[in-house]
């Protein structure tokens, strides 16, 4: 019985994970977001499936929250059991060039998706370490690889240099604790409200294609990684 702990889940990826996940026998799913009271598409999931979805608060910026969400579910779970797959899905993004960024606006991105799954990662390390599967997921996006700034360019500045710190931080994750399945991930441009709608992905068929390389992930051919919705390695 696979367990999941899921950020960002009151929207887009996140909730499309939730649900799909959900809707498959076995699972469990701690479905996070800042503010669950206002989440009413999560809480309907969760209603539909009151044995298998949690929603619980967590604000991935503040470390006290990712703390606090962390003995909940500690709690939950009771003494036996761990986290298998941890997923930092929590995101934002701008659009903005270079010469207009706001350095609020870059502080907003780093304290996200930086130091958010850093503080994430360290208050759920120990459910991980206590699981079977230990898979961390870091949900990336290719405008953080330098491999593929020329092909980008100038787009989304703010959003494209947090995601390449991230990715640094999921490299160092990896390297310090290498007996975790620690990977960057990117999950494709999908219609979703940070996608867009010009976006050529759906989210429900992106969102099952991310699930079975999350299933799949292995030490030997995932740790360390920086991978695509499809599974195949992407360039950093």
């Amino acid at each position: 019985m696979p367990t999941w702990l899921i950020t960002g889940t009151s929207r887009g990826i996140g909730l499309e994970l939730t649900r799909q996940l959900a809707a498959r026998a076995g699972n469990t799913i701690f479905a996070t977001c800042r503010s669950p009271s206002s989440a009413t598409a999560l809480n309907k999931i969760a209603s539909e499936h009151p044995d298998s979805v949690h929603v619980l608060d967590l604000d991935v910026t503040k470390a006290e929250s990712a703390n606090d969400a962390a003995n909940k579910v500690k709690a939950l779970l009771g003494a036996s059991k761990g986290i298998d797959y941890l997923v930092n899905n929590a995101g934002l993004a701008v659009s903005d060039t270079v010469d207009v960024v706001k350095a609020e606006d870059l502080e907003a991105q780093f304290s996200l998706h930086v130091v958010g799954s850093l503080n994430v990662f360290r208050a759920f390390r120990p459910l991980v370490e206590a699981s079977e599967r230990k898979v961390v997921v870091q949900v990336s996006t290719t405008l953080g690889s330098f491999a593929h700034r020329d092909y980008f360019k100038g787009a989304a500045p703010a959003y494209s240099i947090a995601k390449a710190a991230m990715n640094m931080l999921t490299y160092k994750l990896h390297i310090q604790y290498p007996d975790l399945v620690i990977f960057a991930f990117t999950p494709g441009w999908i219609k979703t409200d940070l996608g867009g709608e010009a976006a050529p992905l759906e989210v429900g068929a992106a969102v099952t294609d991310h699930i079975k390389v999350y299933e799949a992930a292995k030490l030997e051919t995932h740790a360390g990684k920086f991978l695509n919705y499809d599974g195949t390695e992407t360039p950093w």
